[in-house]
């Protein structure tokens, strides 16, 4: 009974040292992500007309091409996941491009060892890479897929900036039985990352929260800018009716990171200045 004891107490008092290193996985049960912005490249001279709505015309910005990489809870994580099809590199060049696959090495991940990407939208340059990570679940909201793998390409479809060639890497990965479907608002897909919509930068586009201490809102394209934020101006939206919604789910944004300064845009290179950085990686959490 006394080495039972004994035992017991000793167990007591490792959890209660782990609770006290790790305050809000012990608290929530919940993994205690890091987050890193990994850029992969750089498109100068972007009108910021058509990033913040109301901007002057001749107004032009250095925009950020970047994808999230998560980490936690035995999985690894990539919040959308970049381009690299010719096509839309001789459209949009991109300077100290390196490919999405590539560009997680630098972190340390192999691109096969990444077990999830979370899609924020079906966009040429956030569902581009998707075929990069052969062993990964991919994520994305349910109607996103259903209008750009149907309606979007019927008369009086809607299908700018969406590659057909990502669509097919989409179904094909639906195929094999890798693919989820989220099913609308605050959503929780993996333990302690939620899905929101609302903002409607595409048809069903999704921005997420993940969890900790403290917690931070990963935007994509539903707030390019911490311009948007600070002048409480929309991103390009889905159609112009959306840009009310758009700015009230900037808002929620804000409310859900606690703070304005935990709600990462999409596409600004201020976030490799605001949080320290390495070479192509800004340290999030």
């Amino acid at each position: 009974m006394a080495t039972y004891t004994t035992r017991l107490f000793a167990l007591a008092a490792t959890v209660l040292l782990l609770s006290e290193a790790l305050p809000g996985a012990a608290a929530t049960g919940k993994p205690e992500y890091s987050i890193e912005a990994i850029r992969y490249g750089t498109i100068a001279g972007f009108p910021v007309s058509a990033l913040v709505m109301g901007a002057p015309k001749d107004e032009k910005t250095d925009i950020a091409m970047v994808v999230w990489l998560i980490r936690g809870g035995g999985r690894t994580i990539l919040f959308d996941t970049g381009f690299h099809r010719e096509a839309w590199l001789k459209q949009f060049p991109t300077a100290d491009y390196l490919r999405p696959d590539e560009a997680v090495k630098l972190a340390g991940v192999k691109p096969e060892d990444v077990t999830d990407v979370i899609i924020s939208h079906a966009h040429w340059d956030h569902m581009g890479g998707i075929d990069l990570f052969p062993k990964a679940t991919v994520w994305i909201q349910r109607q996103e897929f259903a209008y750009y793998t149907g309606d979007a390409w019927q008369p009086g479809g809607r299908h700018g900036g969406i590659d057909p060639e990502d669509l097919k890497a989409l179904v094909q990965r639906n195929t094999e039985g890798r693919l989820r479907l989220v099913d609308g608002d605050d959503v929780e897909i993996l333990p302690g990352i939620r899905a929101y919509t609302g903002a409607r930068h595409t048809f069903a586009s999704q921005y997420i929260r993940v969890e900790g201490n403290p917690s931070f809102v990963l935007a994509s394209d539903n707030c390019y800018l911490y311009r948007n934020l600070a002048e409480h101006k929309a991103s390009a939206t889905f159609s112009e009716a959306d840009q009310p919604g758009n700015i009230k789910n900037q808002e929620r944004m804000i409310a859900l990171a606690g703070s304005a300064d935990r709600v990462v845009p999409g596409h600004d290179p201020r976030q490799f200045e605001r949080f320290p950085t390495q070479g192509r990686i800004a340290r999030i959490r």
